[in-house]
């Protein structure tokens, strides 16, 4: 664990970024009122996590500056409330048209997702669709971990559910997850534990199918 100072100056740092939109490490430097090599390291760490990077400027005179600014990775790091903004809008939807049409939303989900990854698992064996789909889930946020227990079963366990929020109120989002992995993968899938059951985690079962006798 980094010490408290440390935090609390890359902290800091991301603020001024988030209200500047770019500053150079000197500007930095400035603000902060500690040393540019304190700075540098700062800005190295951050650079690393993936959490700003960087453009250069050419000046009219002298060397180019570095503008730092953040990436889109850093919006985790601040508050939202997209998951209520999302709740509110489905809720407006339901009193309007059903919670039928929430459903037909989910499934029209499932569908745009099924022709986003498709392409993705185009001759690719069993294995190597399981990571891919391990792959993408994790680029999606869900801290995905992949147990394989033979050539032909896969435990897939996912630590975190970006729309937990959502899926505990409308469970059919849940229900449209498992079919799309059982779409992509060609697989038989259960799921003994999920998240909006209260479960620590989601964990997937997955079979291949048609295996040969």
């Amino acid at each position: 664990m980094q010490p408290k100072a440390d935090l609390s100056t890359r902290e800091t740092i991301l603020h001024l970024l988030k209200t500047n939109d770019e500053l150079s490490a000197k500007e930095l430097t400035d603000r902060l009122n500690i040393t540019s090599m304190a700075v540098r390291r700062h800005i190295d760490a951050l650079e690393r996590d993936g959490f700003i990077e960087s453009r250069i400027i050419r000046q009219p005179m002298g060397r180019p500056t570095a503008a730092y600014h953040l990436t889109e990775r850093a919006n985790v790091l601040f508050p939202n409330k997209y998951h209520a903004v999302a709740l509110d809008l489905l809720d407006e939807l339901v009193k309007e048209s059903g919670e039928n049409m929430v459903e037909r939303l989910f499934e029209r989900r499932k569908e745009t997702l099924y022709k986003k990854y498709t392409s993705l698992m185009e001759d690719k064996d069993f294995q190597d669709k399981v990571s891919e789909l391990a792959n993408i889930q994790n680029e999606n946020g869900y801290m995905v971990e992949l147990k394989k227990t033979s050539d032909d079963e896969y435990v897939f366990i996912e630590h975190n559910c970006p729309i937990s929020q959502i899926a505990n109120q409308y469970n059919h989002a849940c229900q449209c997850e498992l079919r799309l992995f059982e779409s992509l993968l060609d697989a038989d899938i259960t799921r003994p534990e999920c998240l909006t059951k209260g479960d620590k985690k989601c964990v997937y079962r997955i079979r291949r199918r048609n295996l040969q006798s």
